[in-house]
């Protein structure tokens, strides 16, 4: 349950810049981001510490993975489940080949999705995948500025409201990673059911996320709201 943004680098590059605002129940415990190995892959990743997976990772396939909770509408739970989301996007950051990986990927019995995988191995490609809990929609998408916020969160007109604020911001500022922290974290109304940063009272956003890929900086960037601990973790090793 989360917010996603993403700004390609200008074409021909293999430059992004991604955000995560990650919405979670207040009493569920993380771990910020470290080094993992995984299926014979290094990849780093923030650690779910009840089913061990992660929503955002980078592994040296040169692919990033980030998941959220729910398809293109709000669903109705109906577990138990037989395998976390988080657990999904390893597997996905160590796979040889995602498209592939996907195709022939069982995702019977697992909660509806949206998963995005960008990789830069022969030119940045963005893939979204979106599992309604009957049927995997594949497709790469547009290199352009875009933003994601999951469905059981946020109705349709959250979600308008939420890409007017961002088209907003494209429009008025020139595109630096700076530029975007801030805005993942004020950008809204003083509505905190809405804003980019929420506070349901039992589930808030719990914390920040931002990787960039560039020429001239790889990083992985990350924010524990509760105690404004803010780590930064090089990805040049891996990338």
């Amino acid at each position: 349950m989360c917010t996603v943004s993403i700004f390609p680098g200008e074409e021909n590059s293999n430059s992004f810049l991604l955000s995560f605002n990650r919405d979670e129940a207040v009493n569920r415990r993380t771990f910020a981001p470290t080094m993992h190995y995984v299926n014979g892959c290094e990849m780093i990743f923030p650690k779910d510490a009840v089913a061990g997976g992660t929503w955002l990772g980078v592994s040296d396939k040169k692919r990033l993975v980030g998941i959220m909770n729910g398809e293109f509408k709000a669903h109705k739970r109906n577990p138990p489940y037989q395998k976390s989301r988080g657990v999904i996007v390893k597997e996905f950051l160590a796979a040889e080949a995602v498209k592939a990986y996907a195709e022939n990927y069982d995702f019977k019995g697992i909660e509806p999705f949206t998963m995005l995988c960008a990789d830069w191995n022969l030119g940045l490609v963005i893939t979204e995948m979106v599992w309604d809990a009957k049927q995997l929609h594949l497709r790469n998408i547009p290199l352009k500025p875009q933003i994601w916020s999951s469905s059981p969160l946020y109705d349709s007109d959250m979600k308008k409201q939420r890409e007017n604020w961002f088209d907003d911001f494209r429009r008025n500022n020139e595109i630096t990673a700076e530029k975007v922290w801030d805005f993942h974290h004020k950008a809204g109304i003083g509505d905190q059911h809405i804003d980019l940063i929420i506070d349901r009272g039992f589930l808030k956003t719990q914390s920040i996320s931002q990787i960039e890929i560039s020429e001239n900086r790889k990083q992985f960037r990350y924010e524990e709201l509760a105690t404004g601990n803010i780590e930064i973790l090089s990805l040049d090793h891996l990338v």
